[in-house]
Formats: C-alpha cells, sequence, structure tokens
C-alpha cells in the first residue's frame, strides 16, 4: 500500500486528489495538509511514502518545506504539483530534493503513474523540461573540477549522460545492448559515488559541475 499526504492550501483540489486516490486500489491518503508547515509536522509524523506538494502555499511555500523534509531525513518522496510551468520551480524543487514534479492538470492516469514511479525510486522529469531546465540554470561557468565524476567507470558514465537525456532504465538497457538489471546496478553505483539522493540529484550535480555540457539545438 503506498500511503499518501496531499498538501494544498486549497480545500477543493484537496478533495479532488482524494477522490481520485481513494478510487485506485494499492494507494490509501493517510492526510492532508493546507500549508507548507503543517505538511512538515504531518510528514514528520506520520511518513507517508509519497507526498503531493502544492509550491504556492501561504506561510510556508512547498519548496521551502520540501527543503525541511530532506534535512530532517523524512524518507517521504515528494512529488510537486503545480499549476506553475516555469523553470525556476522546477529547479528549486529538485534543488530542494523533490522526486518529481507534475502539472495539475495532467491527466488521472498520470498522476497515478508518477505516484507508482516515484514510490519505486525513480525520478519523475519530462525529458523537455529536463533540458529546457539545464540549459537555463545549469553548466553556466561550470567546470568539471569535482572529484566524484573522477570515481564513475566509462560504463557509468555512459549511463549518466543517458539519464541525462531522460531514458529510462529500459530504454538506457536497449541503447547500450545490457540487461535489466545490469543497468539498474550501474545507476545504483554511480549515484553511490556521487552521493546523490537520486537519478534527479545526480543530473543536476553533474550538469552543474561540467561534467555533462548542455547541448545546444
Amino acid at each position: 500500500m503506498i500511503r499518501v499526504l496531499i498538501a494544498d492550501d486549497q480545500m477543493l483540489v484537496r478533495t479532488g486528489f482524494r477522490l481520485i486516490l481513494d478510487l485506485e486500489d494499492g494507494i490509501e491518503v493517510v492526510g492532508e495538509a493546507a500549508d507548507g508547515a503543517e505538511c512538515v509536522r504531518l510528514a514528520t509524523r506520520l511518513v507517508p511514502d509519497v507526498v503531493l506538494m502544492d509550491v504556492r502555499m501561504p506561510g510556508l511555500d512547498g519548496i521551502t518545506a520540501t527543503e525541511r523534509l530532506t534535512a530532517a531525513g523524512v524518507s517521504s518522496r515528494v512529488l510537486v504539483l503545480t499549476t506553475f510551468d516555469l523553470d525556476e520551480y522546477v529547479f528549486r524543487a529538485l534543488r530542494a530534493g523533490a522526486a518529481g514534479f507534475l502539472l495539475k492538470d495532467a491527466p488521472r492516469e498520470q498522476l497515478i503513474s508518477a505516484i507508482r514511479q516515484v514510490m519505486a525510486g525513480d525520478a519523475l522529469l519530462a525529458p523537455s523540461i529536463t533540458r529546457r531546465l539545464i540549459e537555463r540554470f545549469a553548466g553556466v561557468g561550470a567546470s568539471n573540477d569535482d572529484a566524484r565524476f573522477a570515481l564513475l567507470s566509462p560504463r557509468e558514465g555512459e549511463v549518466l549522460h543517458l539519464l541525462a537525456r531522460g531514458m529510462s532504465n529500459g530504454e538506457i538497457a536497449r541503447a547500450l545492448f545490457l540487461g535489466d538489471a545490469t543497468v539498474k546496478t550501474h545507476v545504483a553505483r554511480l549515484l553511490a559515488k556521487l552521493g546523490a539522493r537520486d537519478r534527479i540529484q545526480a543530473i543536476v550535480l553533474a550538469y552543474e559541475s561540467g561534467f555533462i555540457r548542455p547541448e545546444r539545438t
């Protein structure tokens, strides 16, 4: 059972999400929060598997709430939900420790899939958003001086480059003619070497350090 906490300042939005999730087998809504501070309190006490986190909330916003949960070591995976398709929100959310970013107008099926995906340990971010935020915010003036990247094997470096292109483990396996289990092992090892909590943080670190350069189109 995936335990979900909904954080949004609009009661109708919270109710809508709850109605959707309550109809889904294997998902249980364990709480609702109307602002970031309440979300931090509930998440710390309940430790849900996934937090659906709105960005703009009164008092403590969703990004700051995500930062506090990460700093406190709360294991919940944060899926940021917003009506604002703005790069700065995406980047700040990911830097704060979010596992994914989804617009509130996403179809029901996409919301359910997103919850299951972040629960499984994958980071959720569309390749188009990845490219846009990276080109705007990361790799500018960076130099490849992070010693952690020297620890990566050539194959792990290849896998990281493909992760940065938004590929899933299965897609990477097909691109490199490897088994899915082998790719999963490479991903786990490169995350450990970089000290990254997930593949999204590894991608951001890679661009910020200059290990990967934005592609120009």
